[in-house]
């Protein structure tokens, strides 16, 4: 056994208890992405640190995949939600919904309308129906390796290629593309039937594999617009974290869909669609054979609601994406040194607060947007490797975003939890070196 497995198991063995109980009833043990070879089982969290089943104080960079932009249990949004516990937790109109939806059109910039839902699945595959519905068409577009939820219209990846249980039929209404605008540009030209093209506008999974610059969300949208094609901003982990307009604010994009959820949810599960009334609109329309149906038992949820407005109150009124930012500046500016330090290739990328680690490679992008192919990015970020960082991290007490390719910075993680991660970095590279994970 490799010594930083043993020391993961010594760690964590109440974690690795558990997890055998969880085998028992829970496929793969875990209700997320369960890493090898057990999951750490979190009891508590507060702010940037979370505790353990054995008691281990843990800064988090996982941070709910991305909702918790203010952190764990932030005051204003426990309290709005205590508040409303008391009032009624499941009111299916209620005021909160509407004030919740009000503040998504607010802050972000192309939205007319605003349709509430309860996950970011729900949102991309209302996205895609609405667009289907507006303009007559079938197929949809969508990039390499950009994640969307996992229906049938987004599962197929070329990084998780298994389409089981997904029919022939819905596999074959999706075209996936590099993020080329080449690549799309003919593809619109030769095909008439595209009705969306859908994407993550900081590239596939938060950026870690970036869209070539900036301008290609400028091309695309040139582009959509002249074809008729809905444009779709994935902004589920974006929306409110890349600026408080999201990735379309921060790049001056206006799509035709947004889809939300996480940062907009306050850390509950909640998320909406937003955009241009006519597509929107087709939800209440008058014309049944092109309304299009959408409901749910959660939509708009008074305790998600609740949670959504004190969060996006927050991201409105104050400094909170600044103080995100400069934290993840501290934080790269801190690997980069520690790589340094240790004489180990490799190079930090990411915009905003979020913040993409690539070993044994090195990139000339200053820490910003990564021009490395993509192809190069996946062949340094394999599993294996990012694993045992992860649990290397994790034996240092930080626990990092993507597996171990990434952290997602929060407004609440200060300069001390900062530096103490620096300092965790360059032991678990020391671990790393060790066992020839690196050189």
């Amino acid at each position: 056994m490799s010594a930083i497995l043993e020391r993961y198991a010594q760690r964590f063995p109440k974690s690795a208890e558990l997890h055998r109980d969880a085998l028992e009833v829970m496929p793969g043990g875990d209700i997320y992405r369960a890493p090898d070879p057990f999951p750490v089982y979190v009891d508590s969290a507060e702010g940037a640190i979370k505790r353990d089943l054995d008691g281990n104080e843990i800064i988090d960079y996982l941070m709910g995949s991305g909702a918790l932009l203010l952190g764990h249990d932030h005051p204003a949004i426990a309290d709005a939600v205590r508040a409303q516990v008391g009032q009624g937790m499941h009111l299916l109109s209620n005021r909160l919904a509407i004030r919740w939806a009000e503040l998504i059109k607010e802050l972000i910039p192309s939205a007319e309308r605003v349709r509430l839902t309860a996950s970011g699945t729900e949102t991309t595959y209302l996205a895609l129906r609405l667009a289907r519905a507006y303009t007559g068409r079938k197929r949809i577009a969508k990039f390499q390796r950009h994640f969307h939820g996992w229906h049938d219209y987004v599962a197929p990846e070329s990084d998780r290629a298994t389409t089981a249980g997904i029919p022939d039929e819905a596999l074959s209404t999706v075209v996936i593309l590099e993020p080329d605008i080449a690549a799309v540009e003919r593809l619109l030209e030769e095909d008439d039937d595209v009705a969306a093209i859908i994407l993550e506008p900081t590239g596939a999974h938060w950026g870690q594999f970036p869209l070539p610059n900036p301008q290609f969300l400028h091309d695309l949208r040139d582009l959509t617009a002249r074809h008729g094609v809905v444009m779709i901003m994935d902004e589920v982990i974006t929306g409110f974290r890349a600026s408080c307009g999201g990735a379309q604010e921060r790049f001056g994009v206006l799509p035709d869909l947004t889809t939300l959820s996480k940062v907009a949810g306050g850390g509950l599960a909640g998320g909406a669609v937003a955009g241009k009334a006519e597509i929107l609109d087709l939800m209440a329309s008058p014309d049944d054979s092109r309304l299009v149906l959408n409901s749910g038992t959660f939509n708009g949820n008074p305790l998600v609601a609740a949670a959504g407005i004190a969060s996006l109150e927050l991201v409105a009124n104050e400094p909170v994406n600044e103080r995100a930012d400069a934290m993840a500046e501290r934080l790269k500016r801190g690997l980069d040194d520690a790589l340094m330090k240790m004489e180990v290739s490799g190079h930090v990328h990411g915009i905003a607060s979020m913040v993409h680690l690539v070993l044994g490679v090195e990139c000339s992008c200053g820490g910003g947007i990564c021009t490395l192919p993509h192809s190069e990015i996946e062949k340094a970020t394999e599993s294996e490797r990012v694993n045992m960082l992860r649990m290397a991290m994790l034996n240092e007490g930080v626990d990092m975003m993507s597996g171990g390719r990434g952290f997602m910075v929060s407004a609440v993680h200060t300069e001390e939890q900062i530096d103490r991660t620096v300092e965790a970095f360059e032991r678990a590279l020391s671990s790393l070196r060790e066992e020839g994970v690196v050189t």
